[in-house]
């Protein structure tokens, strides 16, 4: 049952997410009534050990079995790590893991056990958001559109903006600020624009034993391979209208693509595919954006930022040229979502992931108390 401090007024919420990169866990508070956000709160990072990732990629794309329970339980543990630091917080956004998401196919599965982290940390929970969109017919994804309203509306904004999120996964939301509520017809449009991160980082560890191209030095050094951008961009997605989502193994094949190719054209192939994708999406928004705000991994590339500021007709920035948090707003986001679920608000829409009616997903644990 909700409890009466999370029914009413502004309280302060705790997200936490792991994303597709599959890096650690990002927490954060925000302090809101759901509707309008108050002021941000402490953050923090736990990162994932060599031997913890190891077992999360070998779930990845799996549904069941031995490795999907070593992932299970390891997000878990590691959640229950990362949250337990925090003090004078009322409830708990856990996004959990993706391993797999087929909305049109097996469903989502982010893993992670919401009703055990709820009694380790002596605090209600709110923990599958994703499952009833997929099953009202929704993508299931993105889910962090009603909060980059409630951002665009604490920022200022007047006029439309786009907030890019360049993860495992690009995805953009377009934000149209002077409708009064995200749920409305118009206010939001939101869908995954291709791989980001993911393709980049998986050819850097097979190749050269790293996580990532910090910085694009890699990509710097290299040529972009048109053909290879020409066969990606043929990719039936990219016809495909939004609301539209993708797993993070959706566009593995992107490898292939580059496989003749030396280690900086490789990458530097894969950065601009990152690019052109977005570039084609940003042709879906209703009207054309005041700036793109970029949040997650990408934005901190200098190569990608560069190719997206080429490719787009309005000034791209990181979202911190606003005063927001490109490394956490997605576990801010499941912060402020939790608030709206508990208080019965819907979550998503036609807009944002296609679902057929307004969606507030996610299932509220609390902790049993007293023995009751």
């Amino acid at each position: 049952m909700v409890q009466n401090n999370i029914r009413t007024g502004t309280i302060r919420a705790l997200g936490a997410m792991s994303g597709t990169s599959l890096d650690g866990v990002d927490t954060a508070v925000v302090e809101t009534d759901g509707h309008r956000i108050m002021g941000f709160g402490p953050t923090a990072y736990r990162a994932y050990s060599p031997q913890e990732r190891t077992i999360l990629q070998g779930a990845l794309g799996q549904w069941s079995g031995s490795q999907v329970d070593a992932a299970q339980d390891l997000v878990t543990r590691a959640h229950a790590e990362a949250l337990s630091a925090y003090e004078d917080v009322d409830l708990v956004g856990f996004h959990g893991q993706t391993l797999a998401h087929e909305p049109r196919g097996r469903g989502t599965l982010q893993v992670g056990d919401g009703e055990w982290l709820s009694q380790a940390l002596g605090l209600p929970v709110v923990w599958d958001f994703r499952s009833d969109d997929v099953a009202m017919g929704g993508e299931g994804a993105p889910l962090a559109p009603f909060f980059h309203f409630a951002c665009a509306k604490w920022i200022g904004a007047d006029h439309p903006v786009c907030f890019l999120n360049l993860g495992g996964v690009g995805n953009l939301t377009y934000v149209d600020p002077t409708f009064d509520g995200p749920e409305e017809p118009g206010a939001l449009l939101a869908f995954d624009t291709g791989p980001a991160n993911a393709p980049v980082d998986d050819l850097m560890q097979a190749r050269l034993g790293l996580p990532m191209d910090r910085d694009g030095r890699v990509a710097r050094g290299g040529q972009v391979e048109a053909g290879a951008l020409e066969l990606f961009l043929a990719e039936p997605f990219f016809a495909r209208m939004p609301p539209k989502s993708l797993d993070r193994n959706d566009f593995s094949e992107m490898i292939g693509l580059v496989r003749e190719l030396g280690d900086s054209d490789a990458v530097a192939t894969l950065t601009a595919m990152c690019a052109a994708g977005v570039a084609q999406g940003m042709e879906h928004c209703p009207k054309p954006p005041s700036r793109v705000l970029v949040t997650g991994g990408g934005r901190r590339n200098p190569v990608l930022m560069q190719m997206l500021s080429v490719s787009l007709d309005c000034p791209v920035e990181p979202v911190e040229t606003v005063g927001l948090d490109g490394d956490m707003l997605e576990a801010q986001a499941f912060a402020y979502l939790a608030v709206r679920v508990a208080r019965r608000l819907p979550t998503s829409c036609p807009g944002t992931t296609g679902v057929k009616a307004l969606v507030g997903g996610g299932v509220l644990s609390s902790p049993v108390r007293n023995g009751t």
